[in-house]
C-alpha cells in the first residue's frame, strides 16, 4: 500500500516532535555537565567566551576574507581618497547622491573646483 502526501506530513510532524523532545533532553544533560564543569573549575564568562565580544584580529579569520571574490575590489574602492572637501572638514569621494553641505556650498557660489581635494 503505497502513502499519501497527508500521511507522509503526519508522519514528518510526529518524527519532528519526537526530535524536539529527544533535543531537551540531550541539552539538559549537557547544560548540566557544563554548569558542573564551571564550579569545578571557576570559569568566567570571559573565558568561555560568552562575555564581551572582541574583534578578531587573527590572520586565520582574515585569510578567508581576502580570497574572497572582489575582495580586493571592494578594498580599492574603500581606500580612494575624498574627491572633494570643504573647510569644515566634510568630505566626499563624488561617487553617489551628492552630501547636503557640498550642495549647500554650490548653492553659496561656489563650484566643485573650489571644493576639489
Amino acid at each position: 500500500m503505497t502513502k499519501t502526501y497527508l500521511q507522509v506530513q503526519k508522519q514528518i510532524a510526529q518524527l519532528q516532535k519526537e526530535a524536539d523532545t529527544l533535543r531537551k533532553k540531550e541539552a539538559a544533560g549537557v547544560l548540566a555537565r557544563i554548569k558542573e564543569a564551571i564550579a569545578v573549575y571557576g570559569f568566567t564568562a570571559e573565558e568561555l567566551g560568552v562575555g564581551t565580544r572582541k574583534p578578531r584580529a587573527s590572520k586565520a579569520s582574515a585569510a578567508p576574507v581576502a580570497r574572497r571574490k572582489g575582495a580586493k575590489k571592494a578594498a580599492a574602492k574603500s581606500a580612494a581618497a575624498p574627491r572633494f572637501k570643504d573647510d569644515q572638514g566634510n568630505v566626499w569621494g563624488g561617487r553617489g547622491p551628492r552630501p547636503a553641505w557640498f550642495k549647500a556650498a554650490l548653492e553659496s557660489g561656489k563650484t566643485p573646483a573650489d571644493l576639489a581635494a
